[in-house]
């Protein structure tokens, strides 16, 4: 893969997270959309720009048989992880700036999986241990009481969302063929979406704009974005895979500002360097305590 192919990949992909969030943001600032249906068409859209992916993979049987791609695949529990994230995404962002928000969900991504991997057996070294210290109390930071303080139960669903998220990425190292995994893991997600919707059907707003936003989300931030990202990773390593994706808050950050003129409060700032400073201490640093 040429370093300039790699680079527009990753670029596409980042951007793509991040407009997960501005996106979000924009229905539930500028329409009367409600988080349960966005939830669920976000992942019916994404289920259906995922199998179409596959579909036209599977359609090319050169590059099928080259890289051993099969049929939709995935599973239950990744589902239920996806769902939960997905879920949690949407009723948190109802309250929570775009940057806040991204901060919280990547932070809380990170921290998953590098307890994880410490709960495994990977041991942390002095530096990494300093590392995750210091980006949990950026978290804590965030959450203080205070004037830009985002509201506690938003910002828990956030960090819920995150650990959501980090589990479904741990469940799907290794997978021999990702977007058919993801593509099943997002056709069995959708269901229990709309059954949400069914649950909360009392609360249900649909706007034209909205369900735009919505399916701009799924189908193109959501399926294509992960598309991208897999497709990135073949030339990536995991420590760089892990540290691009600090960038994400930063870029959402921005397009807050720029799209829906959120304010970046000192605090934010503050915390951000701390949690995204901290969670690149622990991934720049592999080496066994």
């Amino acid at each position: 893969m040429s370093i300039i192919r790699l680079i527009l990949l990753t670029l596409f992909a980042m951007l793509a997270f991040a407009g997960n969030s501005v996106l979000c943001r924009l229905a539930f600032q500028q329409t009367s959309i409600d988080p349960a249906s966005f939830t669920a068409i976000r992942l019916l859209s994404g289920a259906l720009m995922l199998a179409l992916l596959v579909q036209f993979r599977r359609g090319d049987a050169t590059v099928s048989r080259k890289r051993g791609m099969s049929a939709i695949g995935g599973n239950w529990p990744s589902a239920c992880a996806l769902f939960a994230y997905a879920g949690g995404f949407s009723f948190a962002y109802t309250s929570l700036t775009t940057g806040t928000g991204a901060l919280l969900l990547f932070g809380a991504v990170q921290a998953t999986m590098i307890m994880a991997g410490w709960w495994a057996g990977e041991r942390l070294t002095v530096r990494q241990t300093g590392g995750l210290l210091l980006a949990l109390a950026g978290l804590v930071a965030v959450m203080l009481p205070g004037l830009s303080a985002p509201p506690l139960g938003a910002a828990l669903l956030m960090l819920s969302a995150g650990i959501a998220w980090g589990i479904y990425s741990l469940r799907g190292r290794g997978t021999a063929d990702p977007v058919g995994a993801t593509a099943g893991n997002f056709l069995r997600a959708a269901p229990l979406s709309v059954l949400l919707g069914g649950v909360l059907l009392a609360q249900q707003q649909l706007d034209g704009l909205g369900i735009l936003y919505a399916v701009l989300s799924g189908a193109i931030a959501s399926g294509l974005g992960y598309a991208l990202w897999y497709a990135a990773l073949r030339g990536l390593t995991a420590t760089r895979a892990a540290t691009v994706q600090l960038s994400v808050p930063v870029i959402a950050a921005l397009a807050g500002l720029l799209f829906l003129r959120e304010p970046i409060t000192l605090l934010l700032m503050l915390a951000s360097a701390a949690i995204l400073g901290g969670i690149a201490m622990v991934v720049f640093d592999r080496r066994p305590a």
